[in-house]
Protein backbone atom coordinates (compact mmCIF):
# COMPACT_ATOMS: atom_id res chain seq x y z
CA UNK A 1 0.00 0.00 0.00
CA UNK A 2 1.04 3.71 -0.64
CA UNK A 3 1.86 5.67 2.22
CA UNK A 4 2.22 5.13 5.95
CA UNK A 5 0.91 1.84 6.86
CA UNK A 6 -0.32 1.25 10.92
CA UNK A 7 -2.27 -2.01 11.48
CA UNK A 8 -4.72 -2.69 14.43
CA UNK A 9 -2.20 -3.77 17.20
CA UNK A 10 -0.05 -0.68 16.43
CA UNK A 11 -1.59 0.94 19.02
CA UNK A 12 -1.52 -0.82 22.81
CA UNK A 13 -4.82 1.30 23.14
CA UNK A 14 -6.56 -0.92 20.91
CA UNK A 15 -6.05 -4.32 23.16
CA UNK A 16 -8.82 -3.20 25.31
CA UNK A 17 -11.12 -3.17 22.30
CA UNK A 18 -13.84 -0.37 21.03
CA UNK A 19 -15.28 -0.97 24.68
CA UNK A 20 -12.61 1.36 25.93
CA UNK A 21 -13.08 4.12 23.90
CA UNK A 22 -17.30 3.92 25.09
CA UNK A 23 -15.51 4.01 28.84
CA UNK A 24 -13.31 6.86 28.07
CA UNK A 25 -13.58 10.52 29.14
CA UNK A 26 -15.69 12.62 26.67
CA UNK A 27 -13.06 13.96 23.87
CA UNK A 28 -13.01 18.06 24.19
CA UNK A 29 -13.35 20.07 21.23
CA UNK A 30 -9.74 20.81 20.24
CA UNK A 31 -8.87 17.13 21.25
CA UNK A 32 -10.87 15.67 18.03
CA UNK A 33 -9.56 18.96 15.79
CA UNK A 34 -5.94 18.12 16.34
CA UNK A 35 -7.46 14.65 15.76
CA UNK A 36 -9.28 15.11 12.94
CA UNK A 37 -6.34 17.23 10.99
CA UNK A 38 -4.39 14.24 11.68
CA UNK A 39 -6.73 11.94 10.15
CA UNK A 40 -6.38 14.15 7.49
CA UNK A 41 -2.38 14.39 7.07
CA UNK A 42 -1.99 10.59 7.60
CA UNK A 43 -4.74 10.27 4.64
CA UNK A 44 -2.68 12.51 2.33
CA UNK A 45 0.22 9.91 2.91
CA UNK A 46 -2.10 7.04 2.28
CA UNK A 47 -3.67 8.47 -0.86
CA UNK A 48 -1.02 10.94 -2.17
CA UNK A 49 -3.13 10.33 -5.71
CA UNK A 50 -6.52 11.35 -4.14
CA UNK A 51 -8.41 12.74 -7.21
CA UNK A 52 -12.04 13.56 -8.44
CA UNK A 53 -13.06 9.48 -9.55
CA UNK A 54 -15.21 10.92 -12.27
CA UNK A 55 -13.59 11.06 -15.94
CA UNK A 56 -14.15 14.41 -17.53
CA UNK A 57 -12.07 16.76 -19.97
CA UNK A 58 -13.68 20.58 -18.95
CA UNK A 59 -16.26 21.88 -16.68
CA UNK A 60 -19.19 21.17 -18.62
CA UNK A 61 -18.34 17.51 -18.87
CA UNK A 62 -17.84 16.71 -15.18
CA UNK A 63 -21.04 18.88 -14.23
CA UNK A 64 -22.99 16.32 -16.53
CA UNK A 65 -21.09 13.48 -15.02
CA UNK A 66 -21.42 14.14 -11.54
CA UNK A 67 -25.42 14.62 -12.27
CA UNK A 68 -25.77 11.48 -13.22
CA UNK A 69 -23.59 9.85 -10.65
CA UNK A 70 -26.29 10.08 -8.00
CA UNK A 71 -27.72 6.36 -6.98
CA UNK A 72 -24.75 4.89 -9.20
CA UNK A 73 -21.08 4.74 -9.18
CA UNK A 74 -18.61 6.50 -10.87
CA UNK A 75 -17.65 3.86 -12.63
CA UNK A 76 -20.64 2.88 -14.43
CA UNK A 77 -20.62 6.72 -15.44
CA UNK A 78 -17.21 6.64 -16.60
CA UNK A 79 -18.42 4.01 -18.71
CA UNK A 80 -21.43 5.21 -20.19
CA UNK A 81 -20.10 8.99 -21.15
CA UNK A 82 -18.08 8.83 -23.62
CA UNK A 83 -21.08 8.06 -26.11
CA UNK A 84 -22.58 10.91 -24.69
CA UNK A 85 -20.14 13.29 -24.97
CA UNK A 86 -18.97 11.93 -28.73
CA UNK A 87 -22.42 12.74 -29.55
CA UNK A 88 -23.33 15.93 -27.41
CA UNK A 89 -19.64 17.67 -26.63
CA UNK A 90 -21.11 20.96 -25.52
CA UNK A 91 -24.19 22.55 -23.74
CA UNK A 92 -26.36 23.80 -27.18
CA UNK A 93 -25.64 20.08 -28.39
CA UNK A 94 -27.15 18.65 -25.56
CA UNK A 95 -30.23 21.09 -24.61
CA UNK A 96 -31.50 20.50 -28.63
CA UNK A 97 -31.03 17.06 -27.99
CA UNK A 98 -34.05 14.14 -28.83
CA UNK A 99 -35.04 13.20 -25.05
CA UNK A 100 -35.41 9.48 -25.53
CA UNK A 101 -31.87 9.10 -27.41
CA UNK A 102 -30.27 10.73 -24.42
CA UNK A 103 -32.38 8.51 -21.89
CA UNK A 104 -30.82 5.28 -24.35
CA UNK A 105 -27.69 6.83 -24.01
CA UNK A 106 -27.43 7.19 -19.84
CA UNK A 107 -29.68 4.10 -19.73
CA UNK A 108 -26.86 2.32 -17.22
CA UNK A 109 -26.78 4.90 -15.26
CA UNK A 110 -30.36 4.11 -13.85
CA UNK A 111 -33.10 6.72 -13.40
CA UNK A 112 -32.28 7.37 -16.67
CA UNK A 113 -35.50 9.17 -17.62
CA UNK A 114 -35.25 11.85 -14.37
CA UNK A 115 -31.49 12.73 -15.26
CA UNK A 116 -32.13 13.08 -18.78
CA UNK A 117 -34.38 15.72 -17.81
CA UNK A 118 -31.77 17.29 -15.54
CA UNK A 119 -28.84 17.11 -17.76
CA UNK A 120 -30.80 18.26 -20.73
CA UNK A 121 -32.49 21.23 -18.40
CA UNK A 122 -29.19 22.50 -17.17
CA UNK A 123 -27.67 22.20 -20.83
CA UNK A 124 -30.62 24.60 -21.93
CA UNK A 125 -30.03 27.00 -18.72
CA UNK A 126 -26.10 26.89 -19.72
CA UNK A 127 -26.99 28.21 -23.41
CA UNK A 128 -29.22 30.27 -22.48
CA UNK A 129 -28.42 31.76 -19.15
CA UNK A 130 -24.88 31.59 -19.46
CA UNK A 131 -23.35 31.48 -22.49
CA UNK A 132 -23.07 28.00 -23.09
CA UNK A 133 -20.51 28.40 -20.36
CA UNK A 134 -20.60 26.75 -16.56
CA UNK A 135 -20.47 29.33 -14.25
CA UNK A 136 -17.70 29.13 -11.44
CA UNK A 137 -20.05 30.35 -8.78
CA UNK A 138 -22.09 28.32 -6.17
CA UNK A 139 -24.85 30.53 -5.99
CA UNK A 140 -25.22 30.56 -10.12
CA UNK A 141 -24.52 26.53 -9.82
CA UNK A 142 -27.34 25.35 -7.46
CA UNK A 143 -30.12 27.41 -9.87
CA UNK A 144 -29.49 24.96 -12.49
CA UNK A 145 -31.46 22.09 -12.82
CA UNK A 146 -30.44 18.81 -11.34
CA UNK A 147 -27.52 20.78 -9.07
CA UNK A 148 -27.48 20.77 -5.45
CA UNK A 149 -24.42 21.65 -3.53
CA UNK A 150 -22.41 18.36 -3.61
CA UNK A 151 -22.69 18.28 -7.05
CA UNK A 152 -21.84 22.61 -7.40
CA UNK A 153 -18.86 21.95 -4.63
CA UNK A 154 -17.12 19.11 -7.26
CA UNK A 155 -17.35 21.56 -9.95
CA UNK A 156 -16.27 23.92 -8.26
CA UNK A 157 -13.49 22.23 -6.38
CA UNK A 158 -12.64 20.22 -9.43
CA UNK A 159 -12.78 22.28 -12.64
CA UNK A 160 -12.51 25.82 -10.91
CA UNK A 161 -9.95 25.09 -7.97
CA UNK A 162 -12.48 26.67 -5.68
CA UNK A 163 -12.38 25.59 -2.36
CA UNK A 164 -15.58 23.10 -0.97
CA UNK A 165 -16.49 20.09 0.94
CA UNK A 166 -18.02 17.40 -1.11
CA UNK A 167 -20.37 15.66 1.57
CA UNK A 168 -22.08 12.68 -0.20
CA UNK A 169 -22.92 9.51 1.35
CA UNK A 170 -18.74 8.44 2.21
CA UNK A 171 -17.72 11.66 3.60
CA UNK A 172 -21.09 11.77 5.73
CA UNK A 173 -20.39 8.19 7.35
CA UNK A 174 -16.80 8.85 8.00
CA UNK A 175 -16.94 12.08 9.04
CA UNK A 176 -19.57 10.49 11.95
CA UNK A 177 -17.54 7.79 12.31
CA UNK A 178 -14.75 9.87 13.27
CA UNK A 179 -16.61 11.85 15.26
CA UNK A 180 -16.65 15.02 13.39
CA UNK A 181 -19.91 15.53 13.60
CA UNK A 182 -23.56 14.31 14.85
CA UNK A 183 -25.64 15.35 11.96
CA UNK A 184 -27.17 13.50 9.42
CA UNK A 185 -28.04 16.42 7.14
CA UNK A 186 -25.43 16.89 4.68
CA UNK A 187 -25.78 20.95 4.81
CA UNK A 188 -25.26 20.93 8.67
CA UNK A 189 -21.97 18.32 8.25
CA UNK A 190 -20.58 21.09 4.97
CA UNK A 191 -20.95 23.85 8.04
CA UNK A 192 -19.18 21.94 11.37
CA UNK A 193 -16.31 20.20 9.10
CA UNK A 194 -15.61 23.53 7.68
CA UNK A 195 -15.26 25.07 11.14
CA UNK A 196 -12.41 22.33 11.69
CA UNK A 197 -10.29 22.40 8.38
CA UNK A 198 -8.51 25.85 6.88
CA UNK A 199 -10.44 26.54 3.45
CA UNK A 200 -7.16 26.01 1.32
CA UNK A 201 -7.91 21.79 2.19
CA UNK A 202 -11.21 21.69 1.80
CA UNK A 203 -11.24 20.22 -1.60
CA UNK A 204 -8.48 17.58 -1.05
CA UNK A 205 -9.92 16.86 2.44
CA UNK A 206 -13.47 15.50 0.26
CA UNK A 207 -11.05 13.58 -2.01
CA UNK A 208 -9.02 11.47 1.01
CA UNK A 209 -12.08 10.71 2.67
CA UNK A 210 -14.36 9.90 -0.17
CA UNK A 211 -11.58 7.63 -1.17
CA UNK A 212 -10.73 6.05 2.43
CA UNK A 213 -14.77 5.55 2.80
CA UNK A 214 -15.22 3.84 -1.38
CA UNK A 215 -11.49 1.52 -0.54
CA UNK A 216 -11.39 0.28 3.40
CA UNK A 217 -14.01 1.65 5.44
CA UNK A 218 -17.28 1.01 4.27
CA UNK A 219 -20.65 0.86 5.22
CA UNK A 220 -21.58 -2.24 5.92
CA UNK A 221 -18.50 -3.84 6.75
CA UNK A 222 -15.36 -1.32 7.22
CA UNK A 223 -11.76 -3.31 6.77
CA UNK A 224 -10.79 -2.45 10.14
CA UNK A 225 -7.94 -4.77 10.56
CA UNK A 226 -6.38 -3.19 7.32
CA UNK A 227 -6.82 0.19 8.07
CA UNK A 228 -3.62 2.69 8.49
CA UNK A 229 -5.56 5.26 10.81
CA UNK A 230 -6.83 2.82 13.33
CA UNK A 231 -4.99 4.41 15.67
CA UNK A 232 -6.99 7.73 15.62
CA UNK A 233 -10.41 6.27 15.02
CA UNK A 234 -13.19 6.28 17.90
CA UNK A 235 -15.25 3.44 16.04
CA UNK A 236 -12.49 1.30 15.43
CA UNK A 237 -14.05 -2.53 15.85
CA UNK A 238 -17.39 -1.74 13.93
CA UNK A 239 -16.19 -3.47 11.23
CA UNK A 240 -13.27 -7.05 10.76
CA UNK A 241 -10.47 -6.87 13.14
CA UNK A 242 -8.37 -9.29 11.45
CA UNK A 243 -6.05 -8.11 8.92
CA UNK A 244 -6.39 -11.23 6.97
CA UNK A 245 -9.80 -11.39 6.44
CA UNK A 246 -9.88 -7.23 6.20
CA UNK A 247 -7.40 -7.20 3.79
CA UNK A 248 -10.00 -8.95 1.53
CA UNK A 249 -12.54 -6.63 1.83
CA UNK A 250 -10.08 -3.90 0.27
CA UNK A 251 -11.58 -2.26 -3.07
CA UNK A 252 -10.27 -0.80 -6.08
CA UNK A 253 -6.16 -0.14 -6.33
CA UNK A 254 -5.64 -1.32 -2.55
CA UNK A 255 -7.02 -4.70 -3.23
CA UNK A 256 -5.69 -5.08 -6.14
CA UNK A 257 -8.35 -4.41 -8.55
CA UNK A 258 -9.01 -1.57 -11.45
CA UNK A 259 -10.20 1.81 -10.49
CA UNK A 260 -12.92 3.74 -11.03
CA UNK A 261 -11.83 6.05 -14.23
CA UNK A 262 -10.79 4.62 -17.68
CA UNK A 263 -8.66 7.38 -18.05
CA UNK A 264 -7.07 7.68 -14.18
CA UNK A 265 -4.16 10.64 -13.51
CA UNK A 266 -0.95 9.92 -14.53
CA UNK A 267 0.36 8.99 -10.76
CA UNK A 268 -2.47 6.96 -10.11
CA UNK A 269 -1.45 3.06 -9.16
CA UNK A 270 -4.43 0.60 -9.85
CA UNK A 271 -5.38 -0.29 -13.38
CA UNK A 272 -7.72 1.75 -15.15
CA UNK A 273 -11.52 0.66 -15.48
CA UNK A 274 -12.70 -1.39 -18.17
CA UNK A 275 -15.22 0.09 -20.92
CA UNK A 276 -18.93 -0.36 -20.69
CA UNK A 277 -19.60 -4.44 -21.48
CA UNK A 278 -15.80 -5.60 -21.39
CA UNK A 279 -14.76 -7.50 -18.67
CA UNK A 280 -12.13 -6.12 -16.00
Amino acid sequence: MAGKRRTATADPSRTAGPEAHRAAKPESRLAMVRRARRINRELAEVYPYAHPELDFRNPFELLVATVLSAQTTDLRVNQTTPALFAKYPTPEDLAAAVPEEVEELIRPTGFFRAKTKSIMGLSAALRDDFGGEVPGRLEDLVKLPGVGRKTAFVVLGNAFGVPGITVDTHFMRLARRWKWTESDDPVKIEAEVATIFPKSEWTMLSHRVIFHGRRICHARKPACGACPITHLCPSYGEGETDPEKAAKLLKYEKGGFPGQRLNPPPDYPGRPAPPLGASG
